[in-house]
């Protein structure tokens, strides 16, 4: 080593004693901030003395006892800080302490894996306490900057046909399944959960019936459950606890991707977080500007899609699968606008088609994935344009067959779509109980090349 070179220099007694006391503090809380209530509403409470240290969505404990009931700060101002809890019904009196307790973090771990999970991170399978990692993560951390991200593109198969041929998905890639109530969302993403192309999938179910949990999970995880994480709130639970869950999985998801897994992300529905957020900015003073929607919803649905999507050294990666859920059957209210501009795809689930009994009701025509042409070659682009085309001919002369106005042998075209759109139809159709697609291309041209081959031995 040269002489010139100089050792590296240590730290001062005093700045090791100060390191070790903020370590120390960081751990144990040797500190702390409160306040008392100073007003209470039916949805949320006003706390004075913390409006000085506290920050926006930062946690707090309310009463004596330590962690006995958790809020969330969510608007600040000289008077005191705005505080919404995450239990219903929560009983304080005014002068209640509250304690100031930072920003929601959790510390995920390799032994969460086939574990069902509140929005808190804790166990609700009665299988007992869960293990902490070595590392806290802050369940609102911010998307990864544009330019450090990795590219999209290595294929990821669904095993669902309709999907693989006319919307394929990448790893790292985000899509929506968007569909109005009872038309079969839940059991597509089931089915979606069975392919084998991901190391890890993480579920969160937001508002749903308890009783669907439980048949969702066993639906979607009874083949992998050592291969599943799911966070749940009920539809019971406050907008507090549906507005986190959906953060915490997806700080689940980012840990696992950071450990160089490729997580499949399945929340269920994104409309319901949506729901809650709209909840808390309405009592946090927020006006209404679209269907009863705060400008902050417009905000907070960009921040959690766009976390999903690959790791910055490409080892990992978050594929996301987001359901819509349309009131109404209107695909153009405001959260599915907003969603649908953010995702990188949409796969539409169309009532019309639930009713003819064909399963899973994805419109083909009316779905979408700016991916696509990452994962097709060629000839596989050529034959789905061809497809679509023959989908379409056929959709639109829909009513124009019913009233009678065909006739076979006047257009060539047509008699091609009205002969092989409904044998696509049927090639489409796959029930839960049906293995996973492996090729869904081979299996579609066989589907047509077997009617091709039995209508030349009828001729």
């Amino acid at each position: 080593m040269s002489a010139s070179r100089k050792a590296p220099s240590q730290p001062s007694p005093l700045q090791a004693l100060l390191d070790c006391i903020r370590r120390f503090d960081s751990e144990y809380d040797l500190v702390s901030i409160s306040g008392k209530i100073a007003e209470i509403a039916s949805s949320h409470y006003k706390v004075a003395g913390l409006s000085d240290f506290a920050k926006l969505w930062d946690c707090v404990s309310i009463g004596n006892a330590d962690f006995a009931h958790k809020g969330q700060i969510v608007r600040i101002d000289k008077t005191g800080a705005i505080v919404k809890p995450f239990e219903h019904g929560l009983s304080v009196g005014l002068r209640t302490p509250v304690r100031l307790c930072g920003p929601f973090q959790i510390s995920p771990h390799p032994s969460w894996r086939g574990r069902v999970l509140n929005a808190f991170a804790q166990p609700i399978d009665g299988l007992g306490p869960v293990a902490l990692g070595a590392r806290k993560r802050r369940v609102d951390a911010p998307a990864p900057g544009p330019m450090r991200r990795a590219k999209v593109g290595r294929p990821l198969r669904s095993g669902v046909r309709a999907i693989d041929c006319f919307t394929p998905i990448c790893k790292g890639q985000r899509i929506g399944v968007f569909a109005g109530s009872g038309v079969g969302k839940s059991t597509l993403l089931a089915m979606m959960t069975r392919a084998n192309d991901f190391d890890l999938a993480v579920f969160c179910l937001v508002g749903e019936r308890g009783r669907e949990v439980r048949e969702f999970l066993d639906e979607a995880s009874a083949l992998r459950k050592d291969a599943t994480v799911t966070v749940a709130s009920t539809g019971d639970e406050s907008p507090m606890m549906r507005r986190l869950a959906p953060l915490t999985a997806m700080s689940i998801a980012e840990h696992f991707r950071d450990e160089g897994a490729a997580v499949l992300l399945v929340v269920d529905s994104i409309t319901r977080y949506a729901h809650a957020c709209r909840e808390v900015a309405l009592a946090a003073g927020e006006p209404p500007v679209a269907h009863g929607y705060a400008p902050s919803v417009f905000a907070d649905l960009p921040k959690l899609l766009e976390r999903a999507g690959p790791a910055e050294n490409d080892d990992g990666s978050i594929t996301g699968v987001f359901s819509v859920l349309v009131d109404g059957d209107n695909h153009n209210d405001p959260v599915a606008d907003c969603a649908r501009g953010t995702l990188d795809g949409h796969i539409v689930l169309d009532r019309d088609i639930a009713d003819q009994g064909r399963y899973p009701a994805i419109n083909a025509l009316r779905s979408l994935s700016r991916l696509a042409n990452a994962v097709w070659t060629r000839e596989q682009r050529e034959f789905t344009l061809q497809l679509r085309a023959l989908l379409s001919r056929f959709e639109d002369t829909r009513d124009l067959r019913m009233l009678g106005g065909y006739h076979s042998g006047t257009d060539q075209q047509l008699d091609h779509a009205v002969a092989l759109a409904p044998l696509i139809y049927e090639a489409l159709k796959q029930s839960p109980h049906d293995p996973p697609s492996v090729d869904a291309f081979a299996e579609l041209a066989n589907a047509l090349r077997a009617h091709s081959d039995s209508r030349a031995q009828g001729a």
